[in-house]
């Protein structure tokens, strides 16, 4: 049987460091069940954890989607929605009174991998909307188990990619999703995938109204099932 240690031999040094982060590990209806390292929540069929996923739309309502860097252990060079990771477990992460946990760590992971800085964001700029159960295999060593956290907000940013967590960035308008989905030179990732082709247009077509204020139905759409 492969080791752990061998399956991570030729990966990135600074990406395996970051495996040692304590995740949150959640049942089917994100009830906390404790800390989880990064590695164990992703390793073979992974554990199911509490992630984000942030979609964030400029000033013409363009949509900024990123390409994961080649130096990422899940899903490099995959195309993305705006910043996907995940809160951690300590307290500031883990309240969960009006969600301001995932947003605290959002505002963390937007500064660690677009370089937008810490101060550009506050917690109520970012709306909740939905949380998402869904599952998705990268290779026979690890996978994605995740109820994601949909966070969405408006802003105009400067941004100053660390290249070992964003290769590069696009802007999207509304009509140009369905062609970046449909492009067969690029890797787009099964999250986004996803969000995009059942939850995001209905979102965006609505976008003003929808940024007002969180969703209070907290239903999680099950695409497990």
């Amino acid at each position: 049987m492969v080791s752990f240690d061998n399956v991570i031999a030729a990966a990135d040094e600074t990406q395996v460091k970051l495996m040692e982060e304590m995740c949150i590990q959640v049942d089917e209806q994100d009830r906390n069940l404790g800390p989880i390292s990064k590695k164990d929540s992703h390793y073979k069929d992974g554990v199911l954890h509490r992630a984000f996923s942030v979609f964030l739309f400029d000033s013409n309502n363009k949509l900024m989607i990123q390409k994961r860097a080649a130096e990422k252990i899940t899903f490099p060079n995959f195309w993305a929605n705006t910043c996907c990771s995940h809160p951690l477990h300590f307290d500031a992460e883990m309240e969960e009174k009006n969600h301001l946990g995932v947003k605290r760590a959002a505002i963390r992971k937007l500064e660690h991998e677009l370089g937008i800085p810490l101060d550009t964001f506050n917690t109520n700029q970012f709306k909740f909307l939905t949380k998402v159960l869904y599952r998705a295999p990268y290779d026979e060593n690890w996978s994605e188990y995740e109820v994601d956290h949909i966070l969405l907000v408006k802003a105009d940013v400067k941004v100053n990619l660390n290249p070992n967590e964003v290769a590069e960035i696009r802007l999207v308008a509304r009509d140009e999703l369905q062609s970046v989905l449909n492009d067969k030179s690029l890797l787009i990732s099964p999250w986004f995938r996803l969000i995009s082709e059942t939850l995001l247009p209905q979102w965006w077509d609505n976008l003003d109204t929808i940024l007002q204020k969180d969703n209070e139905d907290v239903t999680i759409h099950n695409y497990i099932k």
